[in-house]
């Protein structure tokens, strides 16, 4: 008597139906929304290791442009979200801060994409994260978080500000809002779904 053969690492079974599971990274730079986005558009409560900032990370972490902040992720963020009876999309999102660096190797493993939160007002902090996914491999898109009162790019200029490839997807979205969270996730997967075709 043999047993039965296994899934894929990445597919299971709910309610009678495989579904395909996939690894989404949400990126961005210390402060630019990638907790927010996860909470706004997470079909389970989002697992979230926000903590108060203690003065010891006030004096690590740089404040400048970031007002009111006070927590921080420590760790990670975890969401989830279904897009169609036979794919889920798996968030993660990852610390900000230089000081977790060593984190993203694993994050990294098994992903197949990242959406890169950026904030307008605060381009080059954005240039670290970009070269952290580009050297793990993984394709991306560009959300552009826009803020109360930041100013709207032009395409054009911030592509060449991040030294994107002309293909590289550039939305704005509004990482409060569900809808608009949704529509730069769907950007990217389709993006990865070119990709792979």
């Amino acid at each position: 008597m043999g047993s039965a053969p296994s899934l894929d690492e990445r597919d299971y079974v709910r309610g009678g139906a495989t579904q395909t599971a996939v690894k989404i990274l949400v990126v961005g730079h210390f402060a630019v929304g990638k907790t927010t986005l996860i909470g706004s558009i997470s079909e389970i409560e989002p697992l979230s290791t926000e903590e108060t900032m203690t003065q010891a990370a006030e004096s690590v972490d740089d404040l400048k442009g970031v007002k009111g902040k006070t927590t921080t992720t420590v760790a990670m963020d975890f969401g989830r979200l279904t897009i169609s009876d036979r794919v889920v999309l798996y968030l993660f999102g990852t610390p900000g801060q230089q000081r977790f660096v060593q984190m993203w190797e694993d994050m990294a493993r098994g992903a197949l994409g990242a959406l890169v939160l950026v904030d307008p007002e605060r381009l080059a902090d954005s240039f670290p994260v970009i070269d952290l996914i580009e050297h793990y491999g993984l394709d991306y898109a560009i959300a552009v978080n826009h803020f109360d009162g930041s100013p709207l790019r032009d395409e054009r200029a911030l592509r060449e500000a991040l030294d994107l490839l002309d293909d590289t997807p550039v939305v704005t979205c509004d990482a409060r809002d569900e809808k608009s969270s949704a529509a730069a996730l769907t950007t990217l997967v389709r993006y990865l779904l070119d990709r792979t075709r």
